[in-house]
C-alpha cells in the first residue's frame, strides 16, 4: 500500500495565511513563508498554498510569495488561486511550485484541464473540488464556495479523471473548518469510482479524523489547516499514531 500523505494547507488572503469555518469568518494565522519552513521541517509530506481571493478579485496567484515558499521549504509544493491559462502555471512553476490547483477556472472552461496536462503532464496538475449537499445532493460551488453550480460532485469528478488530471482535491464545504471530521461517506466514494488519487479536505478536528479518512473515507491524502496553524495537532505525533493504527506514512 502507498503511504498516505498529510498535507499542511495555507489559505492566502492579501498576503497573510488565514482561516475559517465553512469558507467564512476568517482569522489570521500568521506569516505564510514562515508555516511553511515551520511545516517542511516538521515532516508535512506536502504544502498546499491557496491564494484564496485571487479568483474573486480577478488577479493572479502572488508569485513573488509562491517564490519565497519555495526557498524555504523541501517537500513538493502545490500553488492554486486565480490561474485560467497555460501561461499562468508557467510562471508559478518558474517560481517553484511543483503542481498547481485549479477551480473555479477548470468548470468554467474544462479544456482548460487537458491543455493543462498535455503542456506540464498529469502529476502536475490537481483539480480542486468545492462542494456541498444541497437537498441530499453534492453540488460543485465556485469563487470560494461562493457561487453554486448546477454540477454534481461525482460527475465532475469523473470528468476531471477522464481529462487527465493527476489528483483531486475534495473539499465539504459542509465540514469545512468545523472539526468535526471529513466527509467520509463521499471521499469514499470518490476513491472508490476514481482511479486517481483523492486528497480529503475539511474537518480535521483531532487525530481519530485522519485515521477515519484513511480507513472509511480510503483518502490517500489528508489535507488540513487549523489544527497544524494552531499547535493544535503536531505532525510528527499524528504520523506516530497512524503508523501504530497500520496505516502506511512516511516518519
Amino acid at each position: 500500500m502507498l503511504a498516505k500523505r498529510i498535507i499542511t494547507c495555507l489559505d492566502i488572503k492579501d498576503g497573510r495565511t488565514v482561516k475559517g469555518v465553512n469558507f467564512v469568518d476568517l482569522r489570521d494565522a500568521g506569516d505564510p513563508v514562515e508555516l511553511a519552513a515551520i511545516y517542511s521541517e516538521e515532516g508535512a509530506d506536502e504544502l498546499v498554498f491557496l491564494d484564496i481571493s485571487a479568483t474573486e478579485q480577478k488577479r493572479k496567484t502572488l508569485a513573488e510569495l509562491v517564490y519565497k515558499v519555495g526557498e524555504r521549504i523541501n517537500i513538493p509544493f502545490t500553488v492554486g488561486g486565480g490561474i485560467s491559462s497555460v501561461a499562468d502555471v508557467d510562471i508559478l512553476l518558474q517560481n517553484g511550485a511543483d503542481k498547481v490547483s485549479i477551480n473555479s477556472s477548470a468548470v468554467k472552461n474544462p479544456q482548460l484541464i487537458n491543455d493543462l496536462v498535455a503542456k506540464f503532464g498529469s502529476q502536475c496538475i490537481v483539480v480542486a473540488i468545492d462542494a456541498k449537499q444541497i437537498n441530499g445532493n453534492w453540488i460543485v460551488h465556485l469563487v470560494g464556495g461562493k457561487v453554486p453550480t448546477e454540477l454534481n460532485l461525482f460527475d465532475w469528478a469523473k470528468e476531471v479523471e477522464e481529462r487527465g488530471a493527476g489528483e483531486i482535491l475534495f473539499t465539504s464545504m459542509d465540514n469545512d473548518g468545523t472539526k468535526d471530521g471529513f466527509a467520509n461517506e463521499a471521499l469514499a466514494k470518490l476513491s472508490t469510482s476514481l482511479k486517481i488519487p483523492i486528497i480529503a479536505s475539511g474537518g480535521a478536528g483531532n487525530m481519530q479524523h485522519f485515521t477515519d479518512t484513511f480507513v472509511d473515507g480510503k483518502a490517500d491524502a489528508a489535507l488540513a489547516a487549523s489544527v497544524f496553524h494552531f499547535k493544535e495537532i503536531k505532525i510528527k505525533d499524528l504520523k506516530e499514531e497512524l503508523q501504530e493504527k497500520g496505516i502506511p506514512v512516511r516518519l
